[in-house]
């Protein structure tokens, strides 16, 4: 009768010698996370503008947001908050001047300004000062305005000055620093990562049999999508709506936002991570059901206590206790359990007389 043979039934390594495979294997580990750190690290001022992005885009439509509340009548929040779920929506009261506001300057935009006068006005200063050459204004220019361009490096310095309201804070001088190298560790952390799971799968390839590496070698690439899709859709659809549904409360309260920059890097890092491993939903309930913990059947006639449970999940995997970013993680979650559904049941269809793949 023939037996499966385990492929460590000829291995005369002993237990130290595998602890040395796994001290080479760590060590490779770490020499490219310190690689990519350092590479990381040439490009740190870069990363943290990427990662500022939302904020610095948020604070800016509270802040024109905030101005057109104080002269414009009937502003629906709601409105506002359903608009869209990039978080490049503008609210229908503002104004096409304000709408401007949101657009960044180029440095030589930032030295121009455009002088609004009353026609009267003017003339009646031109007149004054060279009656000779400039008639007295007539009545019918009092309804008349003019503009006038003008040009100077002090609008320029002005402009600068309050754009850093939009901008976040620190609170002490190594701060700055602090949050330089704590991003470029993790954009480190974050290339190296395929380097650092291939290392460990070398180590841990020895011990599987071949089929459990036709799992790895299928459903590995999966997760890596899943994840990145989840950290992606957190970072250019929730978080620049989370943002405005939040700092909304600042202009209801007449409240100015100042967002400490090192604050703003753990929530931005923390979010998207959550959002990664919450999109592994599918394949943890193929896992379950491959190892017949639960069936297609279940996940379908459980999916009240499923819509329970996800909003569970979501509300104590997100770091913030607002309903909007609970929402915007079960939303997905829910579009995710009906894949999980499709997967097992292409599984069972593709296994020979229901036999788990």
């Amino acid at each position: 009768m023939t037996t499966s043979k385990d492929l460590f039934d000829d291995s005369t390594m002993t237990f130290g010698e595998h602890l040395e495979v796994l001290r080479f294997y760590l060590i490779r580990a770490l020499l490219g996370l310190m690689v990519s750190v350092i590479f990381s690290l040439i490009f740190g001022e870069q990363l943290v503008r990427m990662i500022r992005q939302p904020i610095d885009a948020a604070l800016r439509r509270a802040n024109v947001i905030a101005a057109v509340q104080d002269d414009v009548k009937g502003f629906d929040l709601w409105t506002w908050l359903t608009a869209g779920i990039k978080g490049q929506f503008i609210p229908p009261s503002v104004r096409e001047e304000d709408k401007a506001a949101l657009k960044p300057l180029s440095e030589d935009e930032k030295r121009a300004i455009t002088i609004e006068l009353s026609a009267y006005d003017l003339v009646s200063m031109l007149h004054d000062a060279a009656p000779r050459n400039f008639p007295e204004p007539t009545e019918a220019m009092k309804e008349k305005s003019v503009s006038l361009p003008a040009r100077s490096e002090a609008f320029r310095q002005f402009r600068r000055s309050a754009e850093k309201i939009d901008r976040p804070v620190t609170l002490n001088v190594q701060e700055a620093f602090m949050t330089y190298m704590k991003v470029s560790f993790i954009a480190g952390l974050v290339i190296a990562s395929p380097w650092m799971f291939y290392q460990l799968w070398l180590f841990v390839a020895a011990g599987l049999y071949p089929h459990e590496r036709k799992y790895v070698h299928t459903y590995l690439p999966m997760s890596v999508f899943l994840f990145l899709g989840g950290v992606a859709f957190c970072f250019y659809a929730v978080l620049p709506t989370v943002l405005d549904f939040l700092l909304s409360y600042n202009a209801g309260m007449e409240l100015t936002a100042q967002i400490r920059i090192s604050e703003w890097i753990s929530f931005a890092v923390m979010l998207p991570l959550m959002f990664g491993i919450s999109f592994q939903l599918p394949l943890a309930m193929l896992f379950l059901s491959k190892i017949n913990v639960f069936q297609v059947e279940h996940y379908i006639a459980q999916w009240r206590l499923a819509v329970l449970a996800i909003a569970i999940i979501s509300m104590v995997l997100t770091p913030t206790p607002d309903p909007m970013t609970m929402l915007m993680m079960m939303t997905p979650l829910l579009v995710l359990y009906g894949l999980g559904i499709a997967l097992c049941k292409w599984n069972v269809a593709k296994s020979p007389l229901g036999e788990p793949a």
